[in-house]
C-alpha cells in the first residue's frame, strides 16, 4: 500500500496539532455514503457546520479518491461560459461545541477507491490529534412508523460503548462502506469506535427529515459527552411532521399502512421482545422498501375490479 500520508494535507502547524492534541478531541465520520435515508446524516452534519465555530484542519487530495464520472460534480453554464465549478470537497473541520470544547468532524463524498489506504491515513491523524473515541453517524431507511420515537442501532468496540442501547438487529449482512470498515479497523487495534444508524420511516426516506438528524446529535452528544445545539432542528421536526400528519391524513390506504406498523413496532418493543430483521437477514435497501410499499398500494383490495 502506498503511502496514506501522501493523501492528505494538515493546515495547522505542528504547535496547533499539538494542542489539539491535547485536548484528546471525538472524532465524528459523517461521510456521505451508499445510504441516508431523511438526509438524517446531511442534516447533521450541515447543523453542526453552520452553528458552530469552526475551522479546516485536514484536506484530502480529492482527485486520488474520487470517481468524477460516477458521480459528476455540477458546474454553472451562464450564457456563454462557464461561470462556476463546485468541487467536491473531503475534509476535517475542528468544531467547537456550545461549551468550546473541541472537536473532529470528517466529512466529505465517501472515497471510491483506495479504501484501506484512506483508512491508514485517519490512523495517521487519529494518531496525530490524540482521538479519544470516532463516533459514526448514518440513517437508513427501515419499516418503522413516522409515529413512534424513531429507533437508533449503536454499534462498536469495545461493546461498553453502547450497552444502554436496546439490540435492535441480530447477524445481518449490508452492503461495506467506508465509515463501517473505519470502525471495524479500528476495532481490530483497539482504538474505541462507535456508530449510531437512525431507522427512518422508508416512506419517508427520500424527504428531508430533520428528526433523524436530531435524533443522531441526542446520540452523539451523549457517547462523546459534548454540548450540541439541536433547538433549530427541533423546530424543523416539528414542522415536517406537521406536514406528513397533513398528506397521510388524506390517504386512507397510507393511514392503513401506517397503523400496521405502529402494531409491529409496538409489538417489538413490547415484553414479547424482537428485533426488526430475522437472524441471517438482510438490511433492505430504500429502493426495496419502495417497492414494497408501492406493491402494498397496488395490492389493497380497493384496487381490485368490481364483479
Amino acid at each position: 500500500m502506498q503511502d496514506p500520508t501522501g493523501l492528505f494535507t494538515t493546515q495547522l502547524d505542528p504547535g496547533e496539532v499539538a494542542a489539539a492534541a491535547l485536548t484528546r478531541p471525538v472524532l465524528v465520520e459523517a461521510l456521505d455514503g451508499f445510504v441516508d435515508a431523511g438526509s438524517g446524516r446531511r442534516l447533521a452534519r450541515e447543523h453542526l457546520i453552520n452553528a458552530l465555530d469552526s475551522q479546516l484542519v485536514v484536506s484530502f487530495d480529492v482527485d486520488q479518491l474520487f470517481d468524477y464520472r460516477a458521480r459528476r460534480p455540477e458546474m454553472t453554464f451562464s450564457t456563454d461560459h462557464w461561470a462556476g465549478y463546485a468541487a467536491p470537497e473531503l475534509a476535517i473541520h475542528l468544531v467547537r461545541d456550545l461549551n468550546q470544547v473541541p472537536f473532529l468532524l470528517l466529512h466529505g463524498p465517501e472515497p471510491d477507491v483506495q479504501w484501506e489506504r484512506f483508512i491508514g491515513a485517519i490512523h495517521r491523524l487519529i494518531a496525530d490529534f490524540n482521538v479519544r473515541l470516532v463516533i459514526g453517524l448514518t440513517a437508513i431507511p427501515m419499516a418503522v412508523p413516522h409515529t413512534r420515537p424513531l429507533t437508533v442501532i449503536a454499534h462498536g468496540t469495545p461493546p461498553e460503548l453502547v450497552a444502554a442501547y436496546p439490540k435492535w438487529l441480530p447477524t445481518v449482512k449490508v452492503p461495506a462502506s467506508v465509515g463501517g470498515l473505519l470502525e471495524y479497523r479500528l476495532g481490530e487495534v483497539g482504538t474505541p469506535a462507535c456508530g449510531f444508524a437512525v431507522a427512518v420511516p422508508y416512506y419517508l426516506a427520500n424527504l428531508d427529515y430533520p428528526d433523524a438528524a436530531h435524533t443522531l446529535l441526542n446520540s452523539l452528544a451523549t457517547a462523546s459527552e459534548l454540548s450540541l445545539p439541536t433547538d433549530a432542528l427541533t423546530v424543523a421536526a416539528d414542522v415536517v411532521r406537521g406536514d406528513v400528519e397533513r398528506q397521510i391524513g388524506g390517504n386512507d390506504e397510507v393511514t392503513t399502512l401506517v397503523h400496521r406498523l405502529e402494531q409491529q413496532y409496538d409489538d417489538l418493543t413490547s415484553s414479547r421482545g424482537g428485533g426488526l430483521l430475522p437472524d441471517g437477514g438482510r438490511l433492505p435497501t430504500a429502493d426495496e422498501l419502495g417497492a414494497e410499499f408501492e406493491k402494498y398500494l397496488f395490492d389493497r383490495p380497493d384496487n381490485d375490479t368490481p364483479s
